[in-house]
């Protein structure tokens, strides 16, 4: 196994594992505990530690690498999000230091640069677009405000180790000059640095200047210009093409994330097809809404898909919290969004979008999913997977920040067998 990948959330892992599996790799997806298969170029294990108590998302993180280490990983790569999502206490420091223990690592970078939709470094601050992080929508994050916009700051919030730069002048010379840049680092005792890039071309640097670690961390697409290196050493040959993940039977969208992107796409669908809106801050019960969201869902399947959110704006994600608490409203759209899966998919629907990263998981986790076959990357936002067991279901899950307007409808006319 050339990589053992572990991200902090479902909809990070399916992205990874597509990129992967777009670049030729045999890649498996496993959640949580599930076995990790031999047999495979790279396994990715997703785990749902980004919001978890720090010493839960740890602990996750220490089983993770066992498994992957046993199961024959000659490296580990460690998948975060292009925004850096986390809090001051972590999770993204806390679960690099139980790494850096267990591979006996010095040093390693953080990249998270996605040039594709506008993520990039520059000084060791985080850019959405033209905006730094802190002015952009994820500061309103309602469980990772991202308010601090230098990530050197951000990071050496959670750690105890030194975090250091590598500017983009190092990056632009050459994989040579960013090997020069970590040796001065370690030198001065840095363990850890924030590494600025703004292309693809940059992020290519990178991976050549670190190819050979056992340790690297970052967005997917730093760990997908591994694959061209590794070739070039004779380590990677061409896996087989994947195939189309269909499915037949009814179709489902179930939205959890209150981004903006999400609420655009919930709209849009709106104007096609029927969305029920759950008010989290004024439900019954859980036990209520359930039983409402999923007779109602199941009266409309047979003229085609459907859609259920418990997303809001700001206000009503304020009132949901007020009600609630921050983290109890969190597990309950989790909560209602998983059990009505479960509800959905006895009534017949195999073919199921999930927007949200936590949401994602809940969903996967309530129907008993341990494993996913996963679609070579497209887009961002479009992970295409599968499950066998224990029904065959086509899915996509996304990130609530990402995707296009239309992909509601048209994912699942995609999917659709």
């Amino acid at each position: 196994m050339l990589l053992g990948a572990i991200a902090d959330d479902l909809t990070g892992a399916v992205e990874l594992a597509g990129m992967l599996a777009a670049g030729g790799m045999r890649v498996a997806l496993v959640l949580d505990d599930a076995p990790v298969p031999t047999g495979q170029d790279a396994v990715v294990v997703a785990l749902a530690s980004r919001v978890a108590p720090v010493e839960e998302a740890r602990a996750g993180f220490a089983r993770a690498a066992e498994a992957l280490l046993g199961a024959g990983a000659r490296r580990i790569f460690f998948k975060y999000c292009a925004t850096f999502d986390s809090t001051s206490a972590g999770n993204i420091g806390p679960c690099a230091d139980v790494l850096m223990e267990r591979m006996g690592a010095r040093f390693t970078l953080f990249a998270p640069t996605f040039p594709e939709v506008e993520r990039r470094v520059f000084m060791g601050h985080l850019f959405v677009g033209a905006q730094l992080v802190s002015d952009s929508p994820k500061r309103f994050d309602p469980l990772t405000p991202m308010t601090e916009p230098n990530l050197v700051k951000v990071l050496s919030a959670q750690t105890a180790r030194a975090v250091g730069l590598i500017p983009l002048p190092s990056v632009a010379r050459g994989p040579e000059a960013v090997v020069r840049r970590v040796d001065a680092l370690r030198a001065e005792g840095v363990s850890y640095a924030i590494a600025d890039a703004g292309t693809e071309e940059d992020l290519a640097t990178l991976a050549r200047a670190s190819w050979d670690w056992r340790l690297t961390t970052g967005g997917s697409n730093l760990a997908a210009h591994y694959l061209a290196i590794w070739r070039e050493h004779g380590l990677l040959s061409p896996a087989p093409a994947a195939a189309a993940l269909r499915a037949g039977g009814g179709g489902a969208v179930l939205a959890g994330s209150c981004s903006d992107r999400t609420r655009e796409q919930v709209e849009h669908f709106a104007a096609r097809h029927p969305v029920l809106r759950i008010d989290l801050a004024r439900m019954e019960s859980p036990e209520a809404a359930l039983r409402e969201a999923a007779d109602w869902a199941v009266s409309l399947l047979a003229r085609g898909p459907v859609c259920v959110t418990t997303a809001g704006d700001a206000e009503a994600v304020a009132a949901a919290q007020a009600r609630l608490g921050r983290d109890g409203a969190a597990r309950a759209a989790e909560g209602l969004l998983g059990a009505l899966a479960v509800a959905l998919v006895e009534a017949g629907v195999r073919r199921i979008l999930v927007a949200g990263g936590e949401s994602s998981g809940a969903v996967i986790r309530s129907l008993g999913i341990s494993r996913l076959s996963v679609a070579p990357y497209v887009s961002p936002g479009i992970g295409l997977c599968a499950a066998e067991e224990p029904l065959p279901l086509a899915l996509c899950l996304k990130s609530g920040k990402l995707g296009p307007v239309d992909m509601f409808s048209t994912v699942l006319e995609t999917m659709r067998a």
